[in-house]
């Protein structure tokens, strides 16, 4: 038997889900937001086999029954599926069954998983004339930022009775689905050629650049910066973020703090969770760490701006110390995060 590969945190929380219940595992998918959702889903239904020395990585600790056990990869898409169900209901899991496992769907595209590659301008122009019921049914299958953008599309006389049949749906009919479908591909067919599909973009790109060796950043980017400066800085923009920074390890992070303004890193952290928070104080004496907590909870309320431009300021210090050689992210060389 093969050696299993390291796993990574989502592949340990996959398989923790999977040896839950059913029911269990539905109730703590219904907690996630749609991306962490699909993120999740996705990594159960392509991890394949799982070895018995995995399961004993993942939850460390745990019942020594678990040790002689694996999960077995039949019929895992069917299984999460009404694991998703159960957690977000019949439509939603049809739309992000098509996108983490499109070979197991046996038909196309609906209108409705269509509608989640549309331009939000695109999707507002759609729905204007449809019932204020209807549109509420269709926001409610698209990612909030997505619904948020297309109702702001929509003629400000729709906005309070579409997100007042928003707070107050309750159960929609599997056939009231149907119909809404059904409708929508009449239009997207007349309009067949005309509507543009979203694809792309700065984030996507940066995405790739990220998971390429790191030798694609180093030509790449200057290559994009000599016929477009500002493409390539909103890219260098996007691919190092202040979350990247969690990569670092304990003396790496002692050496940015150092560098960093008092004031600056706590607007920095205020930002971010209290546990994410743990790794810098980590960084630092007890003293200094529990004085850095005191003046963070003592700010009380603040800008979200100035909370954005002080993480900012921290990735700028950070990007500094890597050209310069004194803090290297991940493990060196030719690693990236």
């Amino acid at each position: 038997m093969s050696t299993p590969l390291p796993l990574g945190g989502t592949d340990k929380a996959a398989i923790m889900v999977m040896l839950l219940a059913e029911e269990d595992a539905s109730k703590i998918l219904s907690q996630l937001t749609p991306d962490e959702l699909r993120q999740l889903a996705g990594t159960m239904c392509g991890i394949g086999e799982v070895q018995p020395q995995s399961i004993i990585d993942a939850i460390s600790g745990f019942s020594r029954s678990t040790e002689g056990n694996g999960i077995g990869d039949h019929g895992r898409v069917a299984s999460v599926r009404r694991m998703l169900e159960g957690a977000v209901g019949e439509v939603k899991t049809e739309n992000l069954m098509r996108q983490i496992a499109p070979d197991a769907e046996g038909e196309g595209q609906p209108a409705l998983g269509l509608l989640r590659w549309l331009d939000p301008q695109i999707i507002g122009e759609i729905l204007a004339d449809e019932h204020p019921q209807a549109i509420a049914v269709l926001l409610l299958q698209l990612d909030t930022e997505v619904a948020a953008a297309a109702l702001a599309v929509l003629p400000e006389h729709l906005h309070t009775p579409v997100l007042h049949r928003v707070a107050r749906l309750g159960p929609v009919s599997r056939q009231a689905i149907t119909i809404l479908e059904q409708t929508l591909n009449a239009k997207i067919e007349k309009l067949h050629g005309s509507i543009p599909l979203t694809m792309g973009g700065i984030k996507q790109a940066a995405e790739i650049i990220n998971r390429s060796h790191r030798s694609v950043e180093k030509r790449v980017i200057p290559s994009i910066g000599k016929v477009d400066k500002k493409l390539a800085k909103e890219l260098e923009n996007e691919m190092f973020k202040f979350e990247h920074l969690f990569a670092l390890d304990v003396k790496m992070t002692g050496v940015l703090l150092r560098e960093i303004e008092n004031d600056t890193l706590i607007l920095a952290l205020k930002g971010i969770e209290a546990e994410q928070r743990e790794q810098f104080f980590g960084a630092m004496s007890s003293r200094a760490a529990d004085g850095l907590r005191d003046d963070i909870e003592g700010r009380g309320r603040v800008k979200k701006s100035d909370v954005e431009q002080a993480q900012k300021d921290v990735v700028a210090i950070a990007k500094r110390l890597m050209a310069d050689g004194e803090i290297i992210m991940g493990d060196g060389d030719e690693d990236y995060v």
